[in-house]
């Protein structure tokens, strides 16, 4: 009985192992037919199974643990026809095709499930937006160009600090604190110094991802957020451009192939971009009205990119930028900066294998220079390489990620303050990362943890970094997530977090010329390092209209700001001399909190955006908690487009901000300050001193309430199959509203962001 039983078992055990290896997987990539682009996030599933799985940025999908015998392969997208294929499965194969579609002969008015909601379900992303161009495009528009740095105004989150010279602050972290990425390519500074413009040709983006906080270990060396953006390829088919000009600058985009997109044959393609503005000339003569002089903003953006593509998927793309800006505030400063890079990337799907392996390597060059109206100069250089090399494996609806990464950075620093005492820094940094991601989907909840070990080899310090992403779908339209972990970064602004107008964005490498202690505690290391975790939910009212509810908080344990008031030299003579005043560098904490809530409709007449944000940052310098200058307590943004007319030909857009004021560090009196740090001997009696300033407590006063209104108008008139013009007409600040840029102490006279500015302009699309 007992040798009955054990053949029995032995049998299921040895049928159980047979059946476990009667699988096969299947992959491919899924292109548009007409123009060979990717077809990102389309739904490709077997029929009558419960196997799926979702095409990538690249188009590429994998599902495994297909059955053996014949399957039915069905892959959907928004707006084509879809594509169902019987595919035969054999014991432990591999089948591997690339897919055409083609574009529907009609559009739904309605679509139930769109790639965008599809990708909502089966990605956690949590505390991400991504933007598309076609959202930009719904975004009032400055002359006749949309672009990527008025449309992150609007995100979730994010506050805007002024027209002239404004950045952006996310959930609580400075400009330093943000990783702006390129096609894997760091990008130091991304915004001209006027704030309506980006470096970016928003024409020519594939997609943006801006991770407001908790985002996963493939980013790393930042504490506060990441933008992660890609351009697309040129066009495949055929000689194609775009020429703009409006009364703020000009462009010209030109694109195509070298060798023309055919299916199952190799492609080569092209696309430059040059865009520059002529604002200062043209403001003499249409917006004298803001100064006689003109608006002092000039610059020149200058990117190309080369594309192969082989019809098996894989990819290699080499890409180059030469960016600038000039700004002459002849009352503040002169300031300019300079900016280049050359850098390439591929995506390789060996043949026989379902791993996906893509790199990335750049080298990038970055300079700024300022003198300020007290002759004090600042000059700030930053360059080197950034290596990246990322395997990805797709397991069906489930993923995992592994990669590594280097990046070195020479640094180059010169900085004077109001007592002529320099700071200076000449460094050369090195980090390198490695990093694993698992995404499983159990259904309804989607679980991703990841881990990235940091290691900043300059200065000898390792950080582990353990982060968890969270998502679980109660039903079709309601999903709740979770997202958090641990963040460090080595670079350091060359501003301070107290300065109201950061004009200048320069860069230092970690240093240990900080305090010993912090807070009577001793400090270990010269990292800033941040915690995160955010926690929402989001909701589809309709088929249309979608909530997102978002509450965060990102404790700053350790930041590291340039020491703008030290004294003394850091020197055994000036051992008695108190830390903050010999040190090139302070130490501070901070803590950023709040909730964000952004309902959106999108339908193919209307679309609209409302956000509200309330938001608290505080910064604690170990003598005293106060409001750093970015402090927003309440900021809201609505947009609203709608497309009307024939074949809905006219596009009128608006755009209204409102924000409570910043805060900002009172004038508590003035005196006569005598310059004996200049001559000891000076005969005080018989000379006139400077103007000294008494400031009350810092930022312990609010500006008053920032709004504006924008209003676009557009009209567009085809002119041929692939040729249009477009006609624009808009409104910055359409009410005129006098929002206050900064306060000028020893004048005593007050400076207004940017008044009412019409502008018009026309683009060719050929």
């Amino acid at each position: 009985m007992i040798n009955k039983r054990l053949l029995v078992l032995l049998g299921v055990v040895f049928y159980t192992i047979l059946s476990y290896g009667q699988y096969g997987t299947i992959k491919g990539f899924v292109y548009d037919k007409d123009n060979g682009e990717p077809c990102i996030f389309a739904s490709v599933y077997l029929k009558d199974t419960r196997l799926g799985a979702a095409t990538d940025i690249n188009g590429y999908f994998s599902i495994n643990r297909v059955p053996v015998g014949t399957q039915t392969l069905v892959i959907t997208y928004v707006g084509y026809d879809s594509i169902a294929r019987e595919i035969p499965i054999t014991d432990d194969g591999l089948f591997s095709e690339t897919f055409y579609m083609t574009k529907s002969s009609f559009l739904l008015q309605e679509t139930v499930v769109s790639a965008e909601r599809e990708e909502m379900r089966t990605q956690v992303r949590t505390s991400v937006v991504k933007v598309t161009p076609m959202q930009i495009q719904r975004l009032p528009t400055v002359g006749s160009e949309p672009d990527l740095a008025q449309y992150l105004q609007v995100l979730p989150g994010v506050i805007f600090t002024g027209d002239q010279g404004g950045q952006l602050y996310i959930r609580g972290g400075a400009p330093i604190h943000n990783l702006v990425t390129l096609d894997g390519m760091v990008i130091y500074n991304p915004f001209h110094s006027i704030g309506l413009f980006s470096v970016f040709d928003s024409d020519i983006l594939q997609s943006v991802d801006v991770y407001t906080g908790g985002f996963n270990a493939e980013y790393g060396g930042r504490i506060s957020s990441v933008m992660d953006i890609r351009m697309r390829e040129g066009n495949k088919k055929r000689f194609a451009g775009k020429f703009s000009a409006s009364t703020f600058g000009s462009k010209l985009l030109l694109e195509g192939p070298l060798k023309k997109f055919k299916q199952g044959e190799n492609t080569i393609s092209y696309v430059v971009s040059a865009k520059t503005s002529f604002l200062e000339q043209s403001s003499k003569l249409l917006y004298k009205y803001i100064d006689e002089d003109g608006l002092p903003f000039n610059y020149t953006d200058l990117y190309g990119k080369l594309s192969f593509v082989n019809p098996g998927g894989s990819k290699f793309n080499v890409f180059g930028f030469k960016f600038n800006d000039n700004v002459n505030y002849q009352e503040i400063s002169n300031l300019e900066w300079d900016s280049y890079g050359i850098g390439g990337n591929f995506v390789a799907v060996p043949i026989g294998s379902t791993v996906m392996i893509k790199a990335n390597m750049s080298y990038t060059d970055y300079q700024i220079h300022i003198q300020d109206v007290n002759n004090t100069p600042r000059q700030s250089r930053i360059n080197g390489y950034n290596l990246g090399l990322d395997f990805v494996y797709f397991l069906g609806k489930n993923e995992f990620v592994w990669g590594i990464e280097t990046l070195g950075f020479t640094t180059d620093f010169e900085f004077s303050n109001s007592v002529g005492r320099e700071i200076r820094q000449n460094d050369h940094t090195t980090e390198l990362a490695a990093y694993g991601k698992y995404k499983h989907n159990f259904g309804s909840l989607l679980i991703e943890p990841s881990m990235r070990i940091h290691y900043y080899a300059s200065i000898g310090d390792i950080s582990p970094e353990p982060r968890l992403g969270i998502k679980y779908n109660f039903n079709e339209i309601f999903r709740i997530k979770f997202a958090g972990g641990l963040y460090s970064q080595n670079l350091i602004a060359a501003n301070s977090d107290q300065d109201v107008v950061n004009l200048f964005y320069g860069f230092l490498s970690g240093s240990n010329n900080i305090p010993s202690t912090f807070n009577g505690e001793p400090v270990t290391h010269s990292l800033q390092k941040s915690q995160h975790a955010i926690a929402g939910f989001e909701l589809d009212i309709t088929n249309k209209l979608n909530l997102n509810v978002e509450a965060y908080y990102k404790n700053f344990s350790q930041l590291t700001n340039i020491n703008r008031n030290k004294l003394y030299d850091d020197v055994s003579q000036n051992l008695d001399k108190p830390d903050y005043l010999k040190k090139d560098f302070v130490i501070e904490t901070g803590k950023a909190y709040g909730i964000d809530f952004l309902l959106k409709y999108d339908s193919r007449k209307v679309y609209l955006w409302l956000v509200y944000s309330l938001g608290y940052v505080k910064r604690f310098d170990g003598i005293k908690e106060y409001a750093p200058h970015f402090d927003r307590r309440h900021n809201v943004n609505f947009v609203g487009t709608y497309k009307f007319g024939k074949e809905l030909s006219w596009n009128i857009s608006a755009r209204w901000n409102l924000g409570s004021g910043f805060p900002f560090t009172p004038t508590a009196g003035y005196y006569e300050q005598m310059p004996f740090y200049a001559d000891i001997n000076l005969n005080y009696w018989q000379e006139n001193g400077d103007l000294g300033i008494l400031y009350g407590d810092v930022n312990s006063a609010r500006l008053p309430y920032y709004h504006r209104f924008d209003l676009t108008l557009k009209k567009i008139i085809s002119l041929g199959q692939n040729s249009s013009l477009e006609l624009t007409a808009s409104v910055t600040n359409i009410y005129n509203r006098e929002n206050i840029f900064y306060f000028d102490r020893v004048d005593h006279a007050r400076v207004n962001q940017l008044p009412i500015m019409p502008s018009f302009g026309l683009s060719l699309t050929f």
